[in-house]
């Protein structure tokens, strides 16, 4: 692949990730001041000296965008890896074992998918211990029954394969079977749903957030941001469309990487298969 090839809505969406992820992992050294440091007057404008203006504590806003960064993608990303961890396990055990573990296991799943997600959550955060791996456990549990049903659908139609089946009459076991023979032939439908997984977590989150039992302050995070500063729309204040705004991006920009691998995942699998 030539750097030619890529679409350029791809390098915008790669640079916006990676302007994220420098945020994340550099906050304490390029944030110009501190997470929690009130440095003016409430809802201060934008100026040479604080860029996207001051919150409705006089915390500047760039400071905190970029200390948000760091907590929004961790808590979105360790959310999405252990639903994968949990959704894909199970599925693949379903669809390889069959019979009453699959029925059992589908069934299940299909009772916590009927209870509305956000509604879900808000009961059983509001029960809980109100912290950062409460947070995660609980978006994975849920988000969890939506990779169990795309897992379970893409290890069906390979497990009927003849070379599935092969492995079987060698007499490999249940593991050796999802993790050489099947996993290797999901890759590209479950990187999609990885990213766009990953991208709901970031809604999720901030949504969590906004309603006061996600990230919980002085923490920084988008979402809480755009919570302490919506009552500044009235008055005509910004402050809460800048965190509002990176939300919005953020998630296009993982969008339209996960559509192009997504495409060209597709398009190397079945030049494979032509050959």
């Amino acid at each position: 692949m030539r750097l030619k090839e890529i679409p350029i809505s791809v390098w915008i969406g790669m640079t916006g990730i990676i302007v994220a992820l420098i945020c994340a992992f550099f906050a304490p050294w390029i944030a110009p001041y501190g997470e929690t440091e009130v440095v003016g007057d409430v809802w201060a404008p934008a100026s040479d000296q604080f860029f996207f203006g001051l919150d409705n504590l006089g915390r500047d806003i760039l400071s905190r965008m970029i200390f948000g960064a760091r907590t929004t993608l961790f808590v979105a990303f360790c959310a999405t890896l252990l639903s994968f961890t949990l959704g894909i396990v199970m599925s693949f055990i379903a669809a390889t074992n069959r019979g009453w573990i699959d029925l059992g296991l589908s069934r299940f799943n299909d009772l916590m998918m009927s209870i509305p997600t956000l509604i879900f959550a808000l009961v059983v955060l509001a029960t809980l211990p109100q912290n950062m791996p409460t947070l995660i456990i609980v978006m994975a549990v849920l988000d969890s029954t939506r990779v169990f049903r795309l897992g379970r659908a893409v290890a069906l139609d390979v497990a009927v394969m003849d070379f599935v089946e092969a492995a079987r009459l060698r007499g490999e076991g249940t593991a050796w079977v999802i993790l050489r023979e099947i996993l290797p032939n999901t890759l590209s439908p479950l990187l999609a749903e990885f990213g766009l997984r990953f991208a709901f977590a970031i809604l999720f989150v901030s949504t969590l957030s906004f309603l006061g039992l996600g990230i919980q302050p002085p923490t920084a995070d988008w979402g809480g941001m755009v919570k302490d500063n919506k009552d500044g729309i009235i008055f005509g204040i910004s402050a809460a469309l800048v965190p509002g705004a990176a939300i919005a991006i953020l998630t296009i920009c993982v969008n339209l990487v996960v559509d192009w691998l997504l495409r060209r995942t597709s398009s190397l699998k079945g030049g494979r298969g032509d050959a």
